[in-house]
């Protein structure tokens, strides 16, 4: 006799194969294992107590996820948690993210830059914030907590961003001198990173009145008027955060807006 389990199904695929001399096809049946998904009305939320958190360079910094489920399951359920980050850099076409941190159960690994510096703070059941040590430039971005329990996948994002000074950058040889790349260098040599559309944007609506247009980490070229005027965007424009939006990184020369959280000597 063959018992088939409640919870199983055999499927039978049959398939008429070449025929036999005298005429006879042959036919062969292969038993298929079909396991059924049942969904029991369970349902797993993530949640971020906020979507973005400022920090000092230097310092050490705790992005908030907590998971839970509704209706709360009697017995304890085994989930995979990923911390993944998109740099600030990152943005645009064809950006993937970078996975930071993976985690089950006791067991974890941390990845790239990361390795050693962050952890998950686990102060109560489903928190799954993570918690990063020695905040560097280069840190911010776009970090996305995702919870995977068996067929479930839930996830929320969180911006990270570093409390600092955004200030434009002119090549010493002149004016509109710099593709990306060199304004990438010319940042890293002050001891700074492109600066952020948001930095810029934060940086503007605190005064920053700049005519030059320069380059920022996502590609764009933008300027800062809170002022316009002749030679300035004009006397029918509005004070705004202008630009010319994505450029191509190698032909097109502007100058570079910077952002640093080190600030030595005098703004």
């Amino acid at each position: 006799p063959c018992h088939i389990r409640p919870l199983t199904h055999l499927v039978f695929l049959c398939q008429l194969g070449l025929p036999r001399p005298h005429g006879a096809g042959l036919s062969v049946c292969v038993p298929l294992v079909f396991v059924p998904v049942f969904f029991t009305g369970v349902r797993l939320l993530v949640q971020s107590a906020q979507s973005s958190v400022s920090a000092t360079r230097g310092s050490s910094v705790t992005l908030p996820c907590h998971y839970r489920y509704e209706p709360q399951p009697e017995a304890p359920r085994r989930t995979r948690v990923k911390w993944s980050w998109l740099p600030t850099d990152g943005v645009g076409p064809g950006s993937r993210e970078k996975e930071v941190m993976v985690a089950m159960g006791n067991r974890h690994r941390s990845y790239g830059s990361f390795r050693g510096r962050v952890r998950l703070r686990r102060s109560a059941p489903g928190d799954m914030s993570l918690v990063i040590s020695e905040l560097r430039l280069n840190d911010t971005g776009r970090y996305r907590c995702e919870v995977i329990d068996g067929l479930e996948d839930e996830s929320v994002t969180v911006e990270l961003e570093l409390r600092g000074v955004v200030f434009p950058y002119v090549s010493p040889f002149g004016r509109y001198l710099l593709n990306f790349l060199d304004a990438q260098r010319s940042c890293e040599e002050q001891d700074a990173t492109l600066a952020s559309f948001d930095q810029l944007f934060t940086a503007w609506e605190e005064g920053l009145d700049w005519c030059n247009a320069g380059w920022l980490a996502d590609g764009t070229v933008q300027y800062p008027i809170t002022v316009p005027r002749e030679g300035c965007g004009g006397v029918a424009l509005a004070p705004a955060c202008a630009g010319y939006g994505p450029r191509h990184r190698l032909l097109h020369r502007y100058d570079a807006f910077c952002f640093t959280a080190s600030i030595k000597g005098k703004t």
